[in-house]
């Protein structure tokens, strides 16, 4: 069956191909076929047996033309139907003709477009020859498209970058090729394409130039390198700052303190308290500068470790009582029971943002107080701060000026009351790094509170703290002029179940103490020795207990006496656990002994039995000075080396006599051999050596990370930051006079 259709099929090609020769065989075939079909009728009709028939001959040619009648119109039918058909693919092929143009002068556009490409588009086959390549390529190239076509040409490479390649299957990469204006960057893209159906495929390379962008992107980067290394320059010249400012520093409190123990007249006491002031407040200032380069250089480091909410918010009240009481304010603290006792955060950031801004709130006010109070936020594990102050208030169009760096609400301010203006700026930073954030709302002349929230998990395990007592149905009275303090103590109070009434006035307290039994009264020291006993004594058939309170400085005022009525005492700002306690102590207690403490001069101990042997590498005399001086205060022996070479042969000197030092404070900063390379060359004799580990602390005045790790790095076991703290040098001391040796 398929080879008759081929062969109809070669018949009509060729009948296609060949229509004269059609039209010649088909008229022969029609004029044999009637002129042989007439002659034998005729020639049939004459014969002598024919048996000729006029009528049956005639009939005859009757049904021959009709049957040539019916034959013509079939024809004549079949005509039009083929006409009309001739004429639908008349135009269908005018369509496809049209349609053919329109492919045509598609490709011809997507020709030019191609060639006239600012990118370089090339096509090559599996062998690696070209197959096509635009205007761009060969301008590149330096050749005409005809040498191209077919010739395995390749670009000069001088450079290849890194090849990628993407999920599908497109190989992506950058190459410095060499060209008639210079070598150019060309990122490549290249994938496989099939240009016919059933055709082998072939590699199509799209580059674009990307010179400008390198160019761009490496200029970046250098100035991101010059950009880094003038911050590292910046930090270390900072940080050297620094050691060289805290050096004298170290000396001028150092020794200002020292001198204040001396004996002094009023007026050298008032001189000396004027010099530490002035250092205390120049190392503030160091330290703001010092956060400020490293919130700006980016190495602000967060801690994540438990710690006790309400033990740091109280400290951070008692810290600022002194200087809220030298400007005849409150400050007080208040912490919500709801809050977890132990979170986990970095306590130290936490514990700089609320004293800048507590202590700028002491600074702003003159009348009434500042408390801080610490309540759940609006957010799951969230802990909001308030700092809420009555002083001088903020006006609108300054409130987001203050968080910027060196601004303050207005010049008169910064006149009046000094300052960089960089301490709300570092709070801010300190508060965003730590996911939280800070507004403000104030008034003028009526105040102002800042709010702090902060993302503050609790701490896993168990958490202690004090057992808060149970006051419902009693009730307690607060006595005090000042609100601040009694206003918090109240809320708290009231936390408790307990009742509660606030009375401003001694007068008006001693007439409400019939109307009801008082289990407490509490009395604040401003209303006087004379009002503290009239009240108290009043108190005394109402109420079980009778409390007072004062501030450590304020405790002279008040004269013990025998007669005294009163139970008990609390300092101020209140804790709550001492607070818990007092109410709930036993109401027989005795009157406390008011006696203030008498102020002795401290005079140089003579080192003790448990006193230390400390080797201190000291290159300033004056700091080398003040530390024999605070270490002979608390009993302790201390040998001075200017250097590190001195002091490395003193330890040896000390550990071949049998009598090694029992810690060695070692200076980082020193001329010949400096700390961190002594401590390396001690650790190093220890480790081949018998006896065991001196404990070695750093003096240092940088307070960078990294030269802290430079320490640990060195064997030290701990470090201590100039200016020396007495305080924290003596608790250093002790735990190593306790247990010999000194934890890491």
């Amino acid at each position: 069956m398929g080879r008759t259709f081929r062969i109809k099929l070669r018949l009509r090609r060729f009948g296609r191909r060949h229509p004269w020769l059609t039209f010649t065989l088909r008229s022969f075939m029609i004029f044999s076929i009637v002129f042989g079909a007439a002659y034998g009728f005729i020639t049939g009709s004459r014969a002598e047996n024919s048996g000729y028939d006029p009528h049956a001959f005639a009939i005859g040619v009757a049904f021959l033309f009709a049957i040539a009648c019916v034959a013509l119109a079939t024809f004549s039918v079949r005509l039009r139907l083929m006409r009309k058909k001739m004429r639908k693919v008349a135009l269908h092929n005018e369509a496809l003709a049209d349609r053919n143009w329109e492919l045509q002068e598609a490709e011809q556009r997507a020709r030019c477009l191609f060639e006239s490409q600012g990118d370089l588009i090339v096509l090559r086959d599996a062998e690696g020859r070209i197959t096509y390549a635009n205007d761009a390529y060969c301008a590149l190239a330096q050749m005409p498209r005809d040498a191209l076509i077919g010739s395995r040409f390749a670009l000069e490479v001088v450079e290849q970058g890194d090849i990628a390649l993407e999920p599908n299957g497109t190989r992506v990469h950058d190459q410095r090729v060499a060209g008639p204006l210079g070598p150019r960057w060309i990122a490549w893209r290249e994938g496989l394409v099939r240009n016919d159906a059933g055709g082998p495929a072939e590699m199509q390379s799209v580059g674009r130039d990307v010179t400008d962008r390198t160019e761009s992107e490496r200029a970046l980067t250098e100035a991101r390198d010059q950009a880094d290394a003038a911050s590292r320059a910046k930090s270390r010249f900072l940080a050297m700052a620094s050691h060289e400012i805290r050096t004298p520093l170290n000396g001028i409190i150092g020794m200002s303190g020292l001198l204040m123990d001396t004996p002094l007249t009023p007026e050298q006491t008032t001189y000396v308290k004027a010099v530490k002031t002035s250092g205390d407040a120049l190392l503030s200032l160091i330290e703001e500068l010092l956060d400020y380069s490293k919130i700006e250089a980016g190495k602000i480091d967060l801690e994540h470790r438990p710690f006790a909410l309400s033990g740091m918010i109280e400290d951070i009240t008692e810290l600022l009582a002194p200087r809220a009481e030298a400007k005849k304010i409150e400050i007080a603290a208040y912490v919500d029971d709801r809050l977890p006792t132990q979170v986990i955060g970095d306590a130290a950031r936490l514990r700089q943002v609320l004293l800048n801004l507590a202590g700028n709130a002491i600074k702003f006010t003159s009348i009434g107080g500042v408390a801080l109070i610490v309540e759940p936020g609006i957010w799951p594990n969230e802990i909001s701060f308030l700092v809420r102050d009555t002083g001088i208030g903020i006006a609108p169009e300054a409130r987001e000026r203050i968080f910027r760096e060196f601004e303050q609400a207005d010049d008169k301010i910064a006149r009046s009351y000094g300052g960089t203006g960089l301490g709300l700026s570092i709070s801010d930073r300190i508060v965003k790094r730590m996911g939280g954030r800070i507004t403000l709302e104030s008034q003028p002349g009526a105040g102002s509170t800042f709010e702090v929230s902060i993302p503050l998990a609790a701490a896993n395990g168990e958490q202690t703290s004090f057992a808060a007592p149970d006051l419902s149905g009693q009730s307690i009275m607060l006595v005090s002029p000042q609100s601040i303090e009694a206003s918090l103590t109240a809320r708290r109070l009231q936390r408790w179940g307990g009742q509660t009434c606030m009375v401003s006035d001694a007068d008006v307290a001693e007439a409400l103490l019939p109307e009801r039994p008082w289990h407490a009264v509490l009395i604040d020291h401003a209303l006087g020795q004379a009002g503290i006993e009239r009240l108290s004594e009043a108190a005394r058939l109402h109420s079980t207990q009778r409390i007072v309170m004062f501030t450590p400085a304020t405790r002279h005022e008040l004269q013990p006496s025998d007669t005294s009525a009163l139970t008990g005492y609390l300092v101020k700002p209140l804790r709550t656990a001492s607070l818990a306690a007092r109410l709930t102590a036993a109401p027989e207690v005795a009157a406390p002994s008011l006696e203030p403490a008498i102020d002795t001069i401290e005079t140089p101990a003579a080192p003790s039995a448990n006193g230390l042997s400390i080797l201190v590498a000291e290159d300033n005399q004056i700091n080398a000075l003040l530390i024999r001086s605070l270490l002979g205060r608390l009993g302790h022996d201390a040998v001075i080396t200017t250097n590190g070479a001195e002091a490395l042969e003193s330890w040896l000197s000390a550990k071949s006599a049998g009598t090694p030092y029992d810690l060695v404070l070692m200076d980082i900063q020193m001329p010949q051999l400096n700390g961190i390379e002594t401590t390396k060359r001690i650790r190093a004799l220890e480790a081949g050596g018998p006896g065991g580990r001196t404990p070695i602390l750093a003096l240092t005045a940088n307070t960078l990370v990294e030269d802290r790790y430079a320490c640990f790095e060195a064997g030290m076991d701990g470090f201590l930051i100039k200016p020396l703290d007495r305080e924290k040098l003596a608790e250093a001391l002790a735990g190593l006079v306790a247990s010999r040796h000194l934890a890491a």
